[in-house]
């Protein structure tokens, strides 16, 4: 770090200071109003512990903190899977690789209260219609159960996210040595047995990175929850994201919200980083 020339801290400046105004001193701030009865304007008292103990013995917390774990863990491995297949598709030696890659990353694009909006025409319109026509009752009633709503919200997001994860294989397929590959076509090995014992392991990396931020996003989902579902029915979908926002903005309850942040964000950041940890040891054991 004493090497490091001017140019370096000038440069590195606008960062640091930009990461400590947005995210390091907002979230001291609300550390702090989470032990107060903090309204949005003032904190007159100081509270202790008791939010905390309030937000456990919250049924509405707690359902919604299970349904988004639930969400999370499906969402992770659909992405992962979707993503890694599509990328392994696209980098094959094809004249439309390019065009594909584009309509594969385009949904990702699309803001998610848009995409909820579209989906949420799809599941009760479109649905609806094909119900009707083909007397399939299943489909109908979309949005309306908290099963079916769980599978929209998991349906919108793999279509969203999909060929995001897709660009971050890619990037590491590309890299895979071609020599080695076709060494092991030469060795006699079938593309099942190519996957498992050369590509796999170069590309362990990517699955890393992608299980990081697909659990992270997962967790974070809040547009498009709104305009899919807005929690319903009887906010059997609300994710946790949606129900903070609703504590702090609808109930007003600021410093109970702030509290409901605090260990949302401890819950993130724990399964992340033990994810991240448990996925290099794996990578040094490939």
């Amino acid at each position: 770090m004493r090497n490091r020339s001017l140019s370096f801290w000038l440069f590195l400046t606008p960062v640091i200071l930009g990461l400590g105004i947005v995210v390091v001193i907002p979230f001291v701030y609300g550390l702090v109003y989470s032990f107060t009865d903090w309204n949005g304007l003032t904190a007159n008292n100081f509270i202790g512990l008791e939010n905390y103990i309030k937000l456990f013995q919250e049924d509405e917390f707690m359902n919604s903190i299970w349904f988004t774990i639930k969400f999370a863990v499906i969402t992770v491995l659909l992405l992962n899977i979707f993503g890694l297949g599509l990328a392994l598709l696209v980098t094959r030696n094809m004249k439309t690789n390019n065009l594909m890659r584009t309509i594969f990353f385009m949904p990702n694009l699309i803001g998610g209260l848009i995409l909820g909006f579209i989906w949420q025409f799809i599941f009760i319109s479109v649905f609806g219609d094909i119900s009707g026509i083909t007397g399939i009752e299943g489909l109908s009633g979309w949005l309306s159960t908290t099963n079916t709503g769980f599978w929209g919200l998991v349906i919108l997001t793999s279509w969203q996210m999909a060929g995001y994860i897709m660009i971050i294989y890619i990037a590491y397929l590309e890299n895979v040595p071609k020599e080695l590959i076709e060494a092991s076509k030469i060795d006699g090995a079938n593309a099942v047995q190519r996957f498992k014992n050369v590509i796999f392991p170069l590309v362990a990396p990517a699955f890393t990175v992608s299980m990081f931020l697909t659990l992270s996003m997962s967790f974070k989902i809040y547009d498009q929850n709104l305009s899919l579902t807005n929690g319903g029915p009887f906010n059997s979908t609300q994710m946790v994201a949606m129900e903070i926002v609703r504590t702090a903005f609808s109930d007003r309850e600021m410093a109970y919200a702030q509290a409901k942040a605090v260990i949302f964000f401890l819950i993130v950041a724990v399964i992340s980083l033990t994810q991240v940890y448990y996925n290099k040891k794996r990578e040094v054991d490939v």
